[in-house]
C-alpha cells in the first residue's frame, strides 16, 4: 500500500477530474496546501484525515476483510475517499466468481 505522501501526490495529480460517488454521483476536488476540497462539500478532507483513511483499509484488509464501500473506510470525506482510492488503485474490489451456468 503507498505511504501517505504518495497518495497525496497522487490525488494532486488528479486535481480536477471528475470522480462518481458509491451512489453515482459525480464530483471534483481541488487541493489547497494540505487539504483537499470536494465541490459537493463544505469542509476539506486533509492529509491526515487521508493518512486515517489508509491506516483503517490497510488493517481492515490485513484482517481479511475486502473493501466494498465507504462505510468500510469508516472516516470523515470516506464517501469521497471510496471511490477515488477506487479509480487510482490504491484500493480492489474483490473479484466475483460470476461464470455463466451451464
Amino acid at each position: 500500500m503507498p505511504t501517505p505522501q504518495e497518495v497525496w501526490a497522487m490525488l494532486q495529480a488528479h486535481e480536477g477530474e471528475t470522480f462518481y460517488t458509491a451512489k453515482g454521483l459525480p464530483f471534483h476536488y481541488l487541493i489547497h496546501g494540505r487539504e483537499l476540497f470536494v465541490n459537493r462539500k463544505n469542509k476539506s478532507i486533509t492529509i491526515s484525515t487521508v493518512a486515517n483513511a489508509l491506516a483503517r483499509i490497510k488493517a481492515r484488509e490485513a484482517a481479511g476483510e475486502a473493501i466494498t464501500g465507504p462505510k468500510k473506510i469508516g472516516c470523515y470525506g470516506a464517501s469521497y475517499l471510496y471511490p477515488v482510492f477506487l479509480q487510482l488503485g490504491i484500493i480492489h474490489l474483490p473479484q466475483t466468481n460470476d461464470e455463466p451456468l451451464q
